[in-house]
């Protein structure tokens, strides 16, 4: 009978109403996108670990992924196909670190973890006094409306994906390189001498077996570049900027 009964409902009621949708949570407001006005631009010496300033972002883009209708069973208006909808989101933002020139950023952590920076589109302005406007910045807001923050040092997120963060922008933390006068500037090439590591200076990826079928890898360790002597070099050009 309740076989027969849900049939019947399927049937009838079902296909008025043309089936159900259901949609996924989507975001009403990003928390974490103000700024204070006002705020001191740090001078960073050396490395140094700095959280920044939100100096620029966008409103979010709503992605809608719809996933196939499927049929939904039980006796009562929930008869016949059942769509539903989730949304993904993703913003672009530029956050001030520091006053510049600088000579590089190494790390990124979000919400204390560090963040693997060849799966995320990120753009570094050192500080120069006479640096550009960022491109993506001059796309959005127009070329007469796109500041250049000369002698600021910024990184620009471009299509953040927030769904990791909970929807909302995370606590950004950035290791920021910023060697002052001294030796770093005179030095013009370096002896590298091989240490114990059999792929240490391979720049193509090098994976070994970790059991059960999975890899791991042999020589990137460090979340910047592909392999870790790729990393490890463009850390040192950018102390050293004569080598």
């Amino acid at each position: 009978g309740a076989a027969a009964g849900s049939g019947i409902d399927a049937a009838l009621l079902g296909g008025l109403a043309g089936g159900r949708i259901i949609e996924g949570p989507r975001l009403s407001d990003v928390a974490g996108l103000s700024s204070g006005e006002g705020d001191p631009i740090p001078r960073v010496y050396g490395r140094a670990r700095i959280g920044g300033t939100l100096i620029w972002a966008t409103r979010p883009l709503e992605v809608a992924s719809p996933a196939a209708a499927s049929a939904a069973g039980g006796k009562g208006l929930g008869g016949g196909k059942v769509k539903r909808t989730a949304y993904a989101y993703f913003v672009d933002l530029a956050i001030g670190l520091c006053e510049g020139p600088v000579a590089g950023l190494r790390r990124v952590w979000a919400d204390g973890r560090e963040i693997d920076l060849t799966t995320v589109t990120l753009r570094l302005h050192v500080g120069d006094g006479d640096q550009a406007p960022d491109p993506l910045i001059v796309a959005k807001e127009g070329a007469a409306n796109a500041p250049a923050y000369r002698g600021l040092a910024y990184v620009v997120f471009e299509r953040l994906a927030l769904a990791e963060f909970g929807n909302r922008i995370p606590q950004f933390a950035f290791e920021v390189l910023r060697p002052v006068a001294g030796l770093a500037g005179m030095i013009r090439a370096v002896c590298l001498i091989p240490g114990s590591t059999e792929f240490g200076l391979d720049p193509q990826r090098v994976t070994e077996e970790a059991g059960y079928g999975t890899t791991r890898p042999a020589n990137r360790f460090q979340l910047q570049a592909g392999t870790d002597v790729t990393a490890s070099l463009d850390a040192l050009q950018a102390l050293c900027p004569r080598l």
